[in-house]
C-alpha cells in the first residue's frame, strides 16, 4: 500500500473514534451532574448506541452495499450527526434527548463498519495492513480522552460539542476519501443478506451456543464500566478522570500483542476465562478503591480493560472465525455483535441505571450520592456467574493440528469487527 493512502485512511480512523471517544466517556456526568438526570436516563442515553449497532448492518447492508458509495454515504452520516450532537448539547429533558441520541446513533454506528469496508478496498492484503491502520482509531479514542481530561470539563456539554466539531470535520474529511462505490447493483433489501440461515447452523455446536450465551450475558455488566465509570471517579475526587481512563485503552494496545501467546499457551476456552475473571476482577477494584490511599485499585480496575476486552472480545472474535466456514465468517461475526453489543449492551444500559438509582440518595446540600461499593459489587457477581457458567458449560477444545493460532491475520479480521 502507498504511503499516500495509508495515511489518508490513518486519518479517517483517528477521526472516527476520536469522535466516540470525546463525548461517550464523559457523557454520564454531564447528565448526572449539570442535568440531574437519574441513573435509569442516564444508562437509556448511552444505551441509544446499543440500538445504533442493533440496526446498523441492516443499513449498511442495504445502502451501502447497494445504492451510495461509502465515501459519500460518510459524509451525510457524520455530517447529520455532527448537527444532532450539538442539539444535544442544548438539550434540558430526557425525552428530547434520548430520541436526538437515538437518531444519531443510527447515524454514527453505521459508519464503523462503512470505514472498514472503505478501508479493505484500497488494500492489497488486509490482514498485513488493516491493523496498523486500525490502530489509530485506538490512538483517537485516547487523544480524546486526553484532551477533555486536560480541559477539565468532563461535567459540561463541552465534550459533546467536541465530538459534534469533530463529526463536521470528519464529513468534510470523507468527501476526500478515494472513490469506493457499491459492489452489487440494487436487488432489493432481505435478511438474509445480513444473517444466512447457514450461520444459525452454528449454534448446533453445543460450545459455540455457550459461549454465544456467555457473550451475551457479559455484556450486561459490561455496561456499568462504560456508563458509569467516569462519574464513580468523578464524583469520588478522581482528578482528570477522562485522562486517567484512558490507560483502559492503553492496555488494550498491550495485551493485543500478548494476546497470541496466552492464546497458544491456555487455549481458547482459558483465555476467555481469564478475561471473564478480569472483569469481576475489575469491578472489585472499583468497589473497594478510594481517591485517596487506596486509588491505586482504581487504575489497576482500568487498566484490566485491556484483560477484559482482549480476552474475551478479541479471543471471541477469533474463536468465530476459526469455528465459521470462511464464506460466513463475516456473517457469523456480524450475528455475534448483534447479540453482544446491541441486544446485551442495551439491556445492560437499563439495568445499570436501576442498580444506580437504587443505591442513590440525596446529601443534606441536595447533591446526589452513590453508595458505589454496593453498585460495583452487582456486576462483579454477575461477571463470577457468567464466568462459572461458561466453565462448565464450554467443553475444552483440543486445537486441531492444521488450525491456525490467532497470529496477525487473525486479530485482524478480529479488530476489523
Amino acid at each position: 500500500m502507498l504511503l499516500q493512502m495509508r495515511g489518508r485512511l490513518s486519518v479517517m480512523m483517528f477521526l472516527e473514534y476520536f469522535i466516540w471517544g470525546a463525548w461517550y466517556v464523559t457523557f454520564g456526568t454531564w447528565l448526572g451532574q449539570q442535568l440531574h438526570f437519574s441513573g435509569e436516563e442516564i444508562g437509556l442515553a448511552a444505551g441509544t448506541t446499543a440500538l445504533g449497532a442493533m440496526l446498523s448492518p441492516f443499513l449498511v447492508g442495504l445502502v451501502a452495499d447497494e445504492l451510495f458509495a461509502n465515501q459519500r454515504l460518510l459524509a451525510a452520516l457524520h455530517g447529520i450527526g455532527g448537527v444532532l450532537l450539538w442539539i444535544a448539547s442544548t438539550q434540558k429533558s430526557f425525552g428530547a434527548m434520548y430520541f436526538i441520541l437515538l437518531v444519531y446513533s443510527l447515524c454514527y454506528m453505521p459508519t464503523m463498519a462503512l470505514t472498514n469496508a472503505l478501508a479493505f478496498r484500497q488494500m492489497k492484503d488486509p490482514k498485513q495492513d488493516f491493523g496498523s491502520i486500525r490502530v489509530l482509531g485506538t490512538a483517537g479514542w485516547i487523544v480524546a480522552g486526553l484532551l477533555i481530561g486536560y480541559m477539565g470539563v468532563e461535567s459540561t456539554a463541552v465534550p459533546i460539542r467536541v465530538a459534534a466539531v469533530s463529526s463536521i470535520l470528519m464529513a468534510m474529511y470523507s468527501l476526500t476519501l478515494p472513490h469506493t462505490p457499491p459492489l452489487r447493483s440494487a436487488h432489493g433489501f432481505k435478511l438474509s443478506n445480513i444473517f444466512p440461515a447457514e450461520a444459525f447452523n452454528l449454534f448446533k455446536d453445543r460450545n459455540f451456543s455457550v459461549f454465544a450465551l456467555a457473550s451475551f450475558l457479559i455484556c450486561i455488566p459490561l455496561q456499568f464500566y462504560y456508563t458509569f465509570t467516569n462519574p464513580f471517579l468523578n464524583e469520588i475526587g478522581v482528578q482528570n478522570a477522562a485522562g486517567k481512563m484512558t490507560m483502559g485503552q492503553m492496555s488494550e494496545l498491550l495485551f493485543m500483542v500478548t494476546l497470541p501467546w496466552f492464546f497458544r499457551r491456555l487455549g481458547v476456552k482459558y483465555t476467555l476465562m481469564l478475561g471473564m475473571f478480569a472483569w469481576a476482577l475489575r469491578y472489585i477494584c472499583f468497589g473497594t478503591g478510594n481517591s485517596s490511599s487506596l486509588v491505586w485499585l482504581l487504575y489497576v480496575g482500568i487498566v484490566l480493560h485491556g484483560i477484559c476486552y482482549d480476552f474475551f472480545f478479541v479471543t471471541g472474535q477469533v474463536y468465530v472465525d476459526q469455528k465459521a466456514p470462511p464464506a460466513l465468517r463475516a456473517a457469523a461475526q456480524g450475528l455475534i455483535t448483534f447479540i453482544t453489543y446491541g441486544i446485551g449492551m442495551f439491556i445492560g444500559s437499563w439495568i445499570c441505571g436501576r442498580i444506580v438509582d437504587l443505591y442513590a440518595k440525596s446529601s443534606p446540600t441536595g447533591a446526589l450520592l452513590h453508595n458505589w461499593r454496593s453498585i460495583w459489587m452487582v456486576p462483579a457477581i454477575a461477571s463470577a456467574v457468567v464466568l462459572v457458567f461458561f466453565w462448565a458449560g464450554f467443553r475444552n477444545e483440543d486445537r486441531a493440528a492444521d488450525q491456525p493460532l490467532p497470529k496477525t491475520g487473525a486479530v485482524t479480521r478480529a479488530l476489523s469487527q
